[in-house]
């Protein structure tokens, strides 16, 4: 059953917490942080430790604000985290941490999604393609020539255009929920989104729309937890804080219907993995719904070094799972 209308007091919520990261993140660091000629806000001077510190940061890329988390050392190898729906970069918050003394670590919030800028419709297209030319603004104006992608959900179109379009950036690949196969895609999913791909109506935006709703995100965090207590809630409420801003909602079932661009790409991004052979570690909830087991063992046919390691878990997995997949990263890209 759709839920509607805004989470109680949340946008007021969201604003107070944002407010009081950017307020504690400035007393941290010893100096403001100054912008290049492109936008980009530089490191301040602070010693070395600090590096191992999350960094709130913006940068300009096609005249839009992209937000990112910021740790580690730049002259560390350089790990790309690309959230899902129906969250942000925050999804990463307590696995950014236990990779910074070892890791370079950016995680963006795509265009429309966290604490980037969030056009209507009707000002920006709403598609994969879109998401994508953001993100890889952001990486060049950072100049990164070499990093591993983490991808979660939609991490994985976003990670995968990235690979294609210039695969020898591309160091390996951590994959977390994130399909390239349609064996891959779990049935819920399908009877969402397959009749709004063949026609979108009100009828068929129904369904998707209950994605995006308090219930649906909320399902989306707990489905699979092996100890839903465990769970924090500030994740569904957060995300539908900003899921509840006005006409948010319309423009992610512009995605969910472009999801269908994806699926056409499948072959090409198979393809790319067979020729460049990135080093890959999959770490995959095996309760998912959405993106199913089978999705995750298919990648070994184009990817047969691949590791594979199964989590008791759903769609997110971190919250109860964080350490497991931190060490994990260590042991497959460590230096």
């Amino acid at each position: 059953m759709r839920v509607g209308g805004p989470v109680a007091s949340a946008p007021l919520l969201l604003t107070c917490i944002a407010d009081d990261a950017v307020a504690v993140d400035r007393l941290l660091a010893r100096a403001q942080p100054k912008r290049n000629q492109q936008g980009v806000q530089m490191a301040s001077s602070t010693p070395q430790a600090n590096s191992h510190m999350t960094h709130y940061r913006t940068a300009t890329v096609n005249d839009r604000t992209v937000f990112y988390r910021e740790a580690g050392d730049p002259n560390s190898p350089t790990i790309v985290l690309l959230h899902g729906l129906p969250t942000s970069s925050q999804m990463f918050r307590e696995l950014i941490p236990l990779l910074a003394a070892d890791f370079h670590l950016i995680a963006p919030d795509y265009i429309g999604f966290g604490h980037s800028d969030a056009p209507s419709r009707d000002d920006f297209e709403y598609t994969f393609d879109a998401l994508t030319a953001h993100v890889r603004g952001l990486l060049d104006q950072l100049h990164l020539t070499s990093y591993i992608l983490y991808m979660q959900d939609y991490g994985g179109p976003v990670g995968f255009r990235l690979f294609a379009e210039d695969p020898q950036k591309v160091r390996g690949f951590i994959i977390q929920n994130a399909n390239a196969y349609m064996e891959g895609v779990g049935d819920a999913p399908k009877k969402v989104l397959m009749p709004l791909w063949e026609k979108r109506t009100p009828e068929t935006e129904g369904p998707a729309r209950d994605f995006v709703s308090l219930e649906g995100t909320k399902f989306h965090w707990l489905v699979g937890a092996k100890d839903p207590e465990s769970i924090n809630p500030d994740n569904w409420v957060l995300d539908q804080a900003l899921l509840d801003r006005p006409g948010v909602q319309d423009y992610q079932v512009d995605l969910l219907e472009d999801y269908k661009s994806n699926i056409s790409l499948y072959p090409e991004w198979q393809a790319a993995f067979r020729a460049h052979k990135p080093r890959t570690l999959i770490a995959w909830g095996k309760k998912d719904p959405f993106f199913v087991p089978s999705g995750a063992e298919a990648y070994l046919r184009d990817l047969p070094e691949a590791k594979i390691v199964w989590l008791d878990a759903g769609h997110f997995v971190l919250d109860e799972n964080v350490h497991t997949v931190a060490g994990e990263i260590k042991a497959v890209f460590g230096r």
